[in-house]
């Protein structure tokens, strides 16, 4: 299925609403619109929080290379934003995803959180990579 970006509508009271860190950064947890599973958390400055609400993909800034990067682009496992919603304290991003491809993780799991505290090491929990051995 060939799958659309759509922007998220916006209001500029509602960035500035928005509470970003010292180092200029906010948290973003990445959900699976469709069934709720947590797939990652990124990091968002206020640069990539409106390239994500104005072209409808999930952009980061990557705190290791100092650079913007469009989950996806390199993997093909695109992340297509339905919803940005921020909490209470707007300290925090919920970003509501279709995801494509084998998931959000770089390890090629469908979920970063798939490492249970012991559960053995085995990455037990659905979605990891003993999901797939």
């Amino acid at each position: 299925m060939e799958r659309v970006a759509s922007p998220v509508a916006f209001t500029e009271d509602e960035l500035a609403a928005v509470r970003f860190g010292t180092d200029g950064l906010i948290p973003a947890i990445i959900q699976d619109a469709g069934d709720g599973a947590v797939l990652m958390l990124g990091y968002m400055n206020d640069e990539a929080l409106r390239r994500t609400l104005q072209t409808g993909r999930s952009w980061f800034w990557s705190r290791s290379r100092s650079e913007y990067w469009c989950k996806g682009e390199t993997s093909g496992d695109r992340q297509w934003v339905r919803d940005v919603r921020y909490d209470c304290d707007s300290d925090a991003l919920l970003v509501l995803v279709d995801q494509d491809g084998n998931g959000a993780c770089h390890t090629g799991a469908r979920s970063c959180f798939y490492r249970s505290f012991g559960d053995d090491g085995r990455g037990g929990a659905a979605g990891g990579p003993a999901a797939h051995e």
